[in-house]
C-alpha cells in the first residue's frame, strides 16, 4: 500500500482525531487522547515537529507528536506531564537538545506497512537536520501485565534481549532506539500498570 508522509496541516485534525479513538480502543483511556485544540496547539506552536501518514486518496492513516525538550529535563526523566508540559504543548523549549516523541498513531487497518517506521525515520532526520543530541521518548509497555512478569523491570529486560515481545516496544528497539530503563508513574495506562519504557536515539 502507498502512502505518504507530511508535515501536518491545519485541515488533517479532524483525521487525527478520529484516528486516536481507533487506534487506542479501551482499555486505554479516552480521556488521554488528543483533542482538537490540542493537535491545533501542536501544529501552531510547532510545526516542524508534526507528520500525519495520508493514504492515496488523502485519508489520514497515521499521525506522529511530537515536541522540544531541554538537556536538563530530559535528565530527569520524569512523568508524562512534567516532561512536556501538557496536552498543547505548554512545556516546549524551542532551543532545547531532545526532540521528544509523544503520540504515533496508526490506523489498525494500515499496520504493519511502515508507517510507524517511516514516522520514526523523519524524527531521525530532523534531529540530524537540527543537529540535536538525540530523539527521545517513553513508550508504553502495552504486554506488562499479561506477561505474568512481577516487575517492568524484568519485563522489559526480556523485551530488549528478545525472550518477550511486546507490541509497542519491541517494533521501537527494531527501528534502532537504546532502552535506558524504566520510568514508574508516567502515565495512566492500565496495560503497562502505569509504566513505561525510557528510550533514545541518537544520530
Amino acid at each position: 500500500m502507498s502512502f505518504q508522509i507530511r508535515l501536518a496541516q491545519m485541515e488533517d485534525i479532524a483525521g487525527v482525531v478520529a484516528l486516536q479513538q481507533k487506534a487506542f480502543p479501551p482499555p486505554f483511556d479516552p480521556e488521554l487522547h488528543w483533542d482538537p485544540e490540542h493537535i491545533e496547539a501542536h501544529i501552531r506552536v510547532f510545526p516542524l515537529g508534526q507528520w500525519v501518514a495520508v493514504s492515496h486518496d488523502g485519508t489520514v492513516i497515521g499521525s506522529c507528536s511530537n515536541t522540544l525538550i531541554s538537556e536538563e529535563r530530559w535528565n530527569l526523566h520524569a512523568p508524562w506531564y512534567r516532561t512536556v508540559g501538557g496536552p498543547s504543548l505548554e512545556g516546549i523549549e524551542l532551543n532545547g537538545n531532545t526532540l521528544y516523541g509523544l503520540d504515533i498513531s496508526v490506523d489498525p487497518d494500515f499496520r504493519r506497512q511502515g508507517v510507524g517506521r517511516s514516522f520514526y525515520e523523519a524524527r531521525f532526520e530532523y534531529v540530524r537536520n537540527h543537529q540535536l543530541t538525540r530523539y527521545g521518548t517513553a513508550c508504553r509497555i502495552p504486554g506488562f501485565v499479561e506477561s505474568g512478569e512481577t516487575s517492568a523491570e524484568n519485563y522489559v529486560k526480556n523485551v530488549v534481549i528478545a525472550e518477550m515481545t511486546d507490541r509497542t516496544l519491541t517494533p521501537l528497539l527494531r527501528y534502532g532506539l537504546t532502552c535506558l530503563g524504566v520510568i514508574e508513574n508516567y502515565m495512566p495506562d492500565p496495560e503497562s500498570l502505569n509504566h513505561a519504557a525510557l528510550l533514545e536515539w541518537k544520530p
